[in-house]
């Protein structure tokens, strides 16, 4: 089995008001990830993905090509490390922030 980390990542382009969030959170649950989605008042979507490190690498992969009518222009990863184990036992679309 693969270790556990966490990405939290910032993801640029048109991916609101294209259902982002609820694809990311359909795509993180598929893959048995924890953590949580939200949109930023920037026009960014911020994500967190903690799980195997295989499958984090699957779901960032995913993110860069996005849902059916986004258009992401480039993903910042922010930091990667040992799972967030604050985060809930499911993936959450939280508020924009």
């Amino acid at each position: 089995m693969d270790e556990n980390r966490t990405s939290h990542v910032v993801i640029h382009g048109l991916v609101q008001g294209v259902s982002f969030r609820a694809w990311t959170q359909h795509q993180a649950e598929l893959h048995g990830l924890r953590g949580w989605v939200r949109n930023r008042r920037d026009g960014t979507v911020e994500a967190v993905f903690s799980g195997p490190g295989n499958l984090v690498d699957v779901m960032l992969k995913a993110c860069r090509e996005g849902p059916a009518g986004s258009r992401v222009e480039k993903m910042e990863i922010l930091a990667r490390g040992e799972p967030d184990f604050n985060a809930s036992g499911r993936f959450e679309i939280r508020g924009t922030a």
